[in-house]
């Protein structure tokens, strides 16, 4: 049987309405100060830009004109549309990064922290300005309770 080959995620793309406001937010909140790549395709109404963290982390802002926001106010609404429901991150200090996102960065509160389905995993959601679901994952505790 053949193996499958290697891979890795290399961004994730959001569709938003206001590319300048989302680029602000992201760059300020998730720390992406990089710009990868940009694209104004003023024929087809486009405009995007690849931000990064220069760790790995990449996210594309892709602004459209016309486009229209799914309505998705909790992460389990998200899953009655077949297609990608959330950003989920990976964070050292969840209560901290979650106090900093709300906070400091004025993402609205989705799910408050609390125990994730696994031991020692916890988790939150919260949005972005435009409404698009991003959870946080704290696995700190599980490597001090699990194998």
């Amino acid at each position: 049987m053949p193996t499958a080959p290697t891979f890795r995620v290399h961004h994730v793309s959001l569709s938003v309405a206001d590319l300048d406001a989302q680029e602000s937010w992201y760059r300020k909140a998730l720390g992406l100060a990089q710009v990868e790549e940009r694209l104004d395709l003023p024929d087809a109404g486009v405009r995007t830009a690849i931000l990064s963290d220069g760790a790995g982390l990449r996210v594309e802002l892709t602004e459209r004109a016309g486009s229209t926001p799914v309505e998705t106010p909790d992460p389990f609404a998200a899953t009655a549309r077949q297609t990608y429901t959330h950003l989920a991150l990976q964070v050292a200090d969840l209560d901290g990064t979650f106090r900093w996102l709300t906070t400091d960065c004025e993402a609205p509160v989705v799910v408050e922290p609390g125990p994730g389905a696994s031991d020692g995993v916890r988790y939150a959601y919260i949005h972005d300005p435009q409404g698009n679901h991003i959870e946080l994952i704290d696995h700190s505790l599980r490597t001090a309770t699990a194998p």
